[in-house]
């Protein structure tokens, strides 16, 4: 039986700020169910890429394919529409909308693709240990409950691919393991791909693979 095609291909991905080098020479894949995360020194790049991988930001050289999609070779709006089909993303900073209660928050990514499902956004609460919330706004929440409100969202409509920067750093050792327990258990039971972007060592310790950035590339950490 032949292997499941990688979920993402990053090949020899370049990016500068003006004559500033941000990395170069990236390249790496990672395949369906794959939990990878990236390290790295604080301003090696770290979001930036995953930003690039997200079709976010833009870069310099190289090539960056989802599944058979180049994004190189889509506009912004193509790139809004791809992403919004196939990619969810847990900020460190939440991003979750305050005039909107929880329950609206979670559904935003289904909405937006004209797929509204209560009942789908009632079970993702359900899971995420919020399923009685969904009615409060953002303000009546914890920080650990945000997060979980952040994966609930990035994960409504069963993305291929769900990118992850500091989505612990901002909380206290407790939440943060049950935080990534529940960010992998959920993206293991729709098999989807999952990089993480890490400072944490505890975060890093639970990934299949861990890959280092600098200046010069990515390689094993």
């Amino acid at each position: 039986m032949s292997a499941a095609p990688a979920v993402l291909q990053v090949q020899a991905l370049a990016k500068h700020y003006g004559a500033t080098p941000v990395f170069a020479d990236v390249s790496f894949a990672v395949q369906p169910g794959e939990f990878v995360a990236i390290v790295g020194d604080s301003g090696v790049g770290k979001s930036t890429l995953l930003n690039c991988l997200a079709g976010l930001d833009d870069w310099d050289s190289g090539r960056i394919v989802h599944g058979s999609t180049d994004l190189a070779q889509l506009d912004g709006t193509a790139r809004a529409l791809w992403r919004r089909a196939h990619v969810g993303f847990v900020f460190q900073a939440f991003h979750v909308l305050p005039h909107l209660d929880v329950a609206q928050n979670v559904a935003l990514p289904l909405m937006l693709l004209g797929q509204n499902d209560a009942a789908r956004v009632q079970q993702m609460l359900a899971a995420v240990g919020l399923g009685d919330l969904g009615a409060r706004l953002p303000q009546q929440l914890s920080g650990g409950q945000l997060q979980r409100v952040a994966i609930a969202r990035a994960l409504v409509h069963r993305p291929a691919l769900l990118l992850a920067d500091e989505p612990t750093g901002n909380l206290d050792p407790g939440t943060a393991r049950r935080t990534l327990d529940l960010l992998l258990a959920q993206t293991r039971e729709h098999g989807a791909a999952l990089v993480l972007v890490t400072h944490s060592d505890a975060a890093a310790a639970r990934a299949d693979r861990v890959l280092r950035l600098t200046a010069q590339g990515i390689a094993p950490a």
